[in-house]
């Protein structure tokens, strides 16, 4: 018998086996799997309601929310396509992102409903603005707690589904030019959802804080497993360590995924003492290696167990994992602040430019490649970038690693100069593009620094036009009135040249090298 590996399976399997568990909690609300279940059907009726048809898109701006968690279900339910969208982004890039993906339905968050009002004379194929969270919708929008409230809460017509069709579309932080949607299965977000079970050890009882954004990459599969497991989810709209505290104190949470500059926040939290804490919580990070000190901290003076994992959104992520094994010495921090080994499933080669695997020496730098049923179908109406990415049978990452005899992977660069900070992927040419539009600036290089909180920050280096000047506080303001706020410079170093090739091409590691002298470069 074969039957399709479709994501619906994690809810309904949860709804049927503990209906009065506790699914979500959000504020004061609390919601059963039964309830949740229910709640999704809602959805189903209502984007049916809508004219949704299967293939459609329907996109999301929110923080984290229950509504989120809700829509990764209802959206799959009747074979529409969610379009999960970064709030960090501005509305220029929100605006590109809907129109690319041909999205039907937008669904915001009340707090982010005016930035899609900035654009939505610009969106083409848009025929529904839905607003949630709020009572009474603002203009030109539809309550969805009104929509919904009125729906049947039993299941939607069944459909004939394939564990190849689309689930949904997960842009990139545009590394290199404009962003990418990246183009998941049921399939792909099935067998991640099984390795983060296997992996990182998730359990029935398990409470997780989503400390990680809803819309990255599929929150690394906690949707899905951690439903599936029929485990609690506990929602964060915005991080806090007071909020973290009282949560992991009140709840009992015993499980969280994070970027390092959250796992930063926990541990710098001055007030830990006054919270009475009774769980272990297991911290899974990922976007860009903590220093190994980050590791020690948790560890022993909070007696948590810290997971590393590394991958990306074509991957639906993970990849590799990184935690004690029977290669591990005991305190070894700094070998598990690196990628790790392959998950299940997971083949993983590191390979020279001639596509040959490089030595498993600790030092031979190769690009990290992957084969497995987590990668990606392709990306959404760019055959070309698909065919970039996918050929002689694997997946290019475009990230630089060496791999030891154990084939433990740590990253130590990237191919397009992408820059990782907080678990963001940051185009260092989209910030001198920015750049370049200030009239003071001759040339320009944007490159991360080592950053003990963020893991690495963007740098800009910049040549004034002969008789111009500029101060570092005028030049990051400016980048900051054309760019989302968190890809801007953190600081600003002028130069009188830069460094070129032969050919008149940025010789972007000598620019680095002086910074990142006596540092290991966490990227990955």
């Amino acid at each position: 018998m074969e039957v399709p590996l479709l994501i619906s399976d994690f809810l309904r399997r949860a709804a049927k086996l503990y209906p009065n568990k506790c699914a979500i909690v959000d504020g004061d609300l609390r919601i059963t799997y039964r309830e949740y279940q229910e709640r999704v059907n809602q959805i189903g009726h209502a984007l049916l309601g809508l004219g949704v048809e299967a293939g459609d898109r329907i996109c999301i701006l929110s923080p984290n929310s229950h509504y989120f968690l809700e829509f990764y279900y209802g959206a799959p339910q009747i074979g529409a396509i969610l379009v999960p969208l970064n709030f960090r982004l501005v509305a220029a890039d929100h605006e590109y992102i809907i129109n690319h993906a041909g999205v039907k339905v937008v669904v915001a968050d009340h707090e982010y409903s005016h930035i899609v009002d900035q654009i939505r004379p610009n969106l083409t194929t848009v025929e529904h603005f839905v607003v949630t969270g709020v009572q009474g919708a603002p203009e030109g929008w539809v309550s969805w707690d009104d929509l919904a409230a009125g729906q049947p809460t039993t299941p939607t017509p069944k459909i004939i589904q394939d564990e190849n069709d689309v689930v949904s579309i997960n842009y990139t932080s545009g590394t290199t030019a404009r962003p990418k949607g990246v183009m998941l299965t049921h399939r792909n977000a099935y067998i991640n959802a099984y390795n983060f079970i296997a992996h990182l050890g998730t359990r029935h009882d398990d409470v997780e804080l989503w400390t990680l954004p809803m819309f990255h990459a599929n929150g690394w599969g906690g949707p899905f497993a951690l439903t599936a497991m029929g485990a609690t989810h506990i929602v964060l709209r915005a991080v806090v360590a007071e909020d973290i505290y009282r949560l992991i104190s009140a709840e009992g949470v015993t499980f969280a995924c994070m970027a390092p500059a959250v796992l930063a926040t926990i541990l710098d939290y001055p007030e830990k003492p006054k919270h009475q804490i009774t769980t272990k919580p297991r911290f899974v990070v990922a976007g860009a290696p903590p220093p190994a000190a980050f590791i020690k901290r948790l560890e022993e003076e909070l007696g948590w167990e810290f997971i590393q994992i590394y991958g990306l959104t074509e991957t639906a992520p993970i990849l590799t994992i990184s935690r004690p094994d029977f290669h591990s010495e005991e305190g070894e921090y700094s070998r598990r602040a690196r990628a790790g080994v392959e998950v299940i499933g997971v083949d993983i080669l590191v390979l020279d430019d001639d596509g040959n695997p490089v030595p498993m020496d600790g030092t031979s730098i190769g690009e990290v490649c992957a084969r497995s049923n987590v990668v990606l179908k392709g990306y959404w109406e760019q055959p070309e970038e698909t065919a970039k990415a996918i050929y002689d049978g694997y997946f290019h990452s475009g990230d630089l690693a060496v791999w030891d005899e154990f084939g433990n992977i740590h990253i130590v660069d990237r191919k397009k100069d992408v820059i990782i900070s907080g678990g963001e992927n940051i185009s260092s040419s989209e910030i001198e593009d920015a750049l370049y539009k200030h009239p003071a600036v001759q040339e320009c290089a944007v490159i991360g620094v080592p950053s003990e909180k963020w893991g690495e920050t963007p740098k800009a280096l910049v040549v004034l036009r002969e008789g111009n000047t500029a101060t570092e506080e005028e030049i990051v303001i400016f980048t900051r009135d054309h760019l989302a706020h968190f890809k801007c410079p953190t600081s600003v170093d002028f130069v009188e040249s830069l460094p070129r090739t032969a050919t008149g091409k940025l010789q972007k590691f000598m620019i680095r090298e002086p910074y990142w002298q006596g540092v290991e470069r966490r990227v990955g």
